[in-house]
């Protein structure tokens, strides 16, 4: 097959390398608008059982991958200055631009030719391809110049969200939510690399316009944040990376695609960064892909709609999950001003309905008990 994908995400790119793997007579080639070097944000999260697909599909990627990840058992949630840690949530992370590298390469070595600064802007500018792939991040244009042919939803939260990093190097995927007199910030942070976290502040709108962050420059938005989390950043700095307020898209599409073109990751769909699945969602999407093609020979709209059959159920899962914990953040200036720590952390694991009190008692024993103290007590 000629393949064509727009976007060096890991969804095209491990798409690109099981395609290559399968069947190296595929003519495939990547197009990427930025710099082999350049990347935006800083580290990306897995839970620790995140790769384990990895194993069935592409064991080699696995082994190549893992070395590079840091990995932690557990997290905490800050509720102001009482940490509460969460035993049974192991996660692993990995600096996005060391993660994109490392993929860069793996498919290089397969034969498959990544052309950077490349623009596309058009499906005409590609030319003939039996396969066009979309993998062109949540701004894709791909997407939005068909839209109606897509069914596509955008429903832009109204949360404020900005993606720094921090030198300290933090022991735990960690959420600190600290109360102001403008409002409660959260910070989604957890190391990377052994020298840098990921340090993401949320706040709700209200908050946002109190604190005057809509005429604020970078340079005090930073100062502000790193007063406002002085005690977890120990003297560490905020590092900005091209950074920038944004409000958080959730994207929808009933169609997949249409003619020669399928769409993969975040321009298929959006889920919120608060329950770290964005890259385990865009590689997942290319292993079942990557099957469809397997079963269905060069037949790109039966491939498609079987795409479709295999990813639907659990990625419908994971997204619905993802917009509960939205609303549930969306809710921070009203839950922790009137939540114990104790009640605060329980109502933050069981935010998104799909974790029962039967899976606390599993997860974090000592958690439900201290919870189920204070529901006895009152």
């Amino acid at each position: 097959m000629k393949i064509r994908i727009i976007g060096a995400g890991p969804a095209g790119l491990y798409f690109a390398a099981l395609m290559k793997q399968h069947d190296p007579s595929h003519d495939i080639v990547i197009y990427e608008r930025n710099p082999r070097d350049a990347t935006w944000g800083f580290g990306v999260v897995f839970s620790d059982r995140a790769l384990e697909f990895l194993k069935g599909d592409d064991e080699q990627l696995y082994h190549y991958l893992t070395p590079h990840l840091e990995n932690w058992p557990e997290i905490t949630v800050v509720h102001n200055d009482t940490r509460i840690p969460i035993a049974g949530n192991g996660f692993a992370s990995i600096g996005r631009l060391e993660l994109l590298t490392l993929m860069y390469r793996y498919v290089e070595q397969l034969g498959v030719p990544i052309r950077f600064e490349t623009e596309v802007n058009s499906l005409e500018e590609i030319g003939d391809a039996d396969l066009v792939v979309g993998a062109n991040g949540v701004a894709s244009w791909i997407r939005a110049e068909n839209e109606a042919k897509l069914g596509t939803t955008t429903d832009w939260r109204p949360n404020k969200f900005i993606w720094y990093g921090t030198t300290r190097a933090f022991n735990s995927l960690t959420l600190t939510f600290r109360e102001t007199e403008q409002g409660v910030f959260c910070a989604h942070h957890y190391r990377y690399r052994p020298d840098m976290s990921t340090f993401l502040v949320e706040v709700e709108e209200d908050t946002w316009r109190r604190a005057g962050f809509d005429a604020m420059s970078p340079e005090d938005t930073i100062a502000y944040c790193e007063r406002v989390f002085e005690k977890d950043l120990e003297g560490h700095p905020i590092v900005s990376n091209h950074s920038y307020w944004r409000n958080f898209p959730v994207i929808w599409n009933e169609q997949w695609g249409f003619d020669n073109v399928v769409l993969l990751g975040d321009a298929l769909r959006t889920a919120h960064f608060s329950i770290g699945s964005g890259t385990r969602l865009a590689m997942e999407d290319a292993v079942a892909l990557f099957k469809a093609f397997k079963e269905t020979g060069e037949d790109v709209a039966r491939a498609r709609e079987r795409f479709r059959e295999l990813r639907l159920p659990p990625m419908r899962k994971i997204w619905e999950a993802a917009n509960a914990s939205i609303e549930w953040y969306e809710k921070m200036d009203e839950l922790v001003p009137s939540m114990s720590p104790v009640e605060f952390a329980y109502s933050y694991m069981t935010r998104t309905g799909r974790v029962s009190h039967e899976d606390m008692r599993r997860i974090d024993p000592e958690l439900a008990a201290a919870y189920e103290k204070l529901a006895s007590d009152n």
